[in-house]
């Protein structure tokens, strides 16, 4: 099994003045392709930080984050953006769209980004794979005419739209009812699972994150344990 993603040795400690918080020690954690795995603790156990981390929107105070073998840490802030819109795919609680356009061109906007993608190609994709999730009928939608189940919809589109190798997803169905957080993850598993995608997903339902392949456990930013399949840490 390849390794898409390999971060050793995490460590991250914000400084407010003349106070330190670390909010992980000594992190390790390697993510291989097709591979599902679930983070999982209380609020400020560090979770959506170390995503962030992962998915090179923020650096560790020590340690070293690896994606396709190349060394996020040493990239300025445009490298990593490129490598982000590359190999990743983001998936957030509250959907982040843009208001003031609608489905396709939300889900589009990522593939606009890539220089070799003209407006006609990047539209016709985001069509097909919003056919994909179910939303055909909503394509000239914007977000405020959309139910919460359909906007999370339209944030899963737009994060495989580009055909990730890695989903990174913080509460993919947290601000859903339970019918809604149901089916948006099963479309999701589905998908990640047709498309090859690894997926490295934040939750505080441990009945989403018994569904994955491995558990991390995190506790005021330690690694506790892992679960699942895999019982080392």
């Amino acid at each position: 099994m390849s390794e898409i993603l390999k971060a050793t040795n995490i460590n991250k400690i914000y400084d407010e003045g003349a106070v330190s918080t670390q909010v992980l020690t000594g992190l390790d954690l390697t993510v291989n392709a097709g591979e599902r795995i679930a983070i999982v603790g209380t609020s400020g156990s560090g979770k959506s930080t170390l995503l962030h981390l992962l998915g090179g929107l923020d650096t560790p105070s020590s340690g070293e984050v690896w994606l396709h073998g190349q060394l996020l840490n040493s990239m300025n802030e445009t490298e990593r953006g490129a490598m982000r819109n590359k190999h990743l795919g983001f998936i957030y609680q509250f959907h982040h769209l843009l208001a003031e356009f609608t489905a396709v061109e939300n889900v589009a906007m990522p593939l606009l980004m890539r220089p070799k993608v003209s407006t006609t190609e990047a539209r016709q994709q985001a069509i097909d794979i919003l056919k994909s999730v179910g939303l055909e009928h909503r394509l000239a939608h914007r977000p405020g005419e959309l139910s919460g189940g359909e906007r999370q919809r339209v944030a899963i589109a737009r994060a495989l739209v580009t055909k990730p190798s890695l989903i990174l997803a913080d509460e993919p169905t947290g601000n859903l009812d339970y019918d809604n957080a149901q089916s948006v993850f099963g479309l999701l598993s589905e998908l990640q699972s047709t498309m090859q995608t690894a997926l490295l997903m934040v939750t505080h339902d441990r009945s989403l994150a018994g569904l994955a392949d491995r558990q991390l456990l995190l506790r005021n930013g330690h690694c506790e344990a892992y679960y699942a399949f895999n019982l080392s840490c």
